[in-house]
């Protein structure tokens, strides 16, 4: 048996990958197009696990689908492929539209395709598992209750408009083909491996190198926060136990608001990597640099996730407390691999985008 997972070299993507073979035996074919975002350092733990087959390449490749398909008849997809950051989205559209509506489809198709030639045994147990946001939703007022998988879609960004077209042509690849596809809305993730234009890694990237800490806003918008762990955990029983045709949000139970994560980092930055006695920075709060808010920023997500406990018995391990004192020490103890994942082409992006921050400090 083998599953096929696409985008496997991003960060979420590739926490699964390496969390589904320290439990399980079965091989991975990962597919991952190897944009800005994706790294293949994020799978160096696999360089030699004959278990895991790593392929450069796009999901809108049909050709490349059939062929991957055709020699390796994995029994599922978990799809990860997906351009993720809002103020890229906002920057550039096109890349969104193309790889998460148009790849979609085009993975989509090719997929129906080997489906439906598949014996009955295997037509029957094979699963497409479509991993996607919360943000799909919309934003919620401060008293609104949290997001259920009923909820009316509103995106109000390029990247969310581009995430809910995404799952409604999976859903109807299911209502119009059949094909047993699970769909799974998460709130935000963060742990290792997250590329630095984050906020929690951003942060911590620019508490380490002394740099402003940009909030922006008021930074009362609120997030609901899931350990990437226990986002991995939750695909893999929704795999083992969905029902296909069904929706599951997955969340951390954590709503903080992003000023209340800023300030929590900086406090286990003090706590763990504390200012030189020659810096002039005394404590990393000294850092927070408030900047304009971005186009269109909705103000609250909230995951509801009590269908996935109630119906898969499934709950995240990590609190937010123990997720970021994980996370933060990770960081800690790979710079090497967050200074070979800054590339040119970042330090542009960041540059262009905080640009206000980078005047007021200089």
């Amino acid at each position: 048996m083998t599953i096929l997972v696409t985008g496997g070299a991003g960060f979420i993507g590739a926490n699964f990958v390496i969390d589904w073979l320290q439990a399980y035996d079965e091989p991975i074919v990962n597919l991952d197009k190897l944009t800005y975002a994706g790294n293949l350092g994020n799978l160096a733990a696999l360089q030699n696990d004959e278990r895991h087959t790593f392929i450069q390449g796009d999901i809108g490749d049909q050709p490349l689908i059939e062929r991957l398909l055709s020699e390796h008849k994995p029994r599922a997809i978990i799809s990860f492929a997906a351009e993720s950051h809002v103020d890229r989205s906002i920057h550039g559209p096109e890349d969104f539209i193309q790889t998460n509506i148009v790849g979609t489809f085009r993975l989509l198709d090719v997929v129906r395709g080997h489906w439906s030639d598949l014996p009955l045994n295997q037509k029957s147990n094979f699963r497409f598992l479509h991993v996607s946001t919360d943000e799909v939703y919309g934003s919620l007022g401060p008293d609104e209750p949290a997001f259920t998988e009923s909820h009316q879609y509103q995106p109000n960004s390029p990247y969310s408009a581009s995430k809910a077209s995404s799952d409604h042509l999976v859903r109807a690849y299911h209502h119009t083909y059949g094909l047993p596809v699970l769909i799974t809305n998460c709130s935000n993730n963060y742990g290792p491996f997250q590329f630095p234009e984050k906020l929690i890694p951003l942060v911590i990237h620019n508490a380490l190198a002394r740099k402003p800490l940009p909030i922006y806003g008021d930074g009362q918008q609120v997030r609901d926060w899931l350990y990437v762990s226990d986002h991995c955990s939750a695909i893999r029983t929704v795999l083992a136990r969905g029902t296909p045709g069904e929706v599951y949000n997955v969340g951390g139970f954590n709503e903080k608001a992003n000023i209340e994560v800023v300030r929590t980092l900086c406090d286990m930055l003090n706590e763990l990597h504390p200012a030189e006695p020659i810096s002039s920075i005394a404590s990393h709060h000294e850092l927070i640099t408030y900047v304009k808010d971005r186009p269109g920023h909705d103000r609250r997500y909230a995951i509801d996730a009590t269908k996935i406990e109630a119906e898969l018995g499934w709950y995240p391990a990590e609190t937010f407390e123990t997720g970021i004192r994980k996370t933060v020490e990770w960081y800690l103890d790979n710079q090497t691999w967050v200074e070979q994942v800054i590339s040119g082409d970042y330090r542009r992006w960041i540059e262009r985008q905080y640009v206000e921050v980078i005047a007021v400090r200089r």
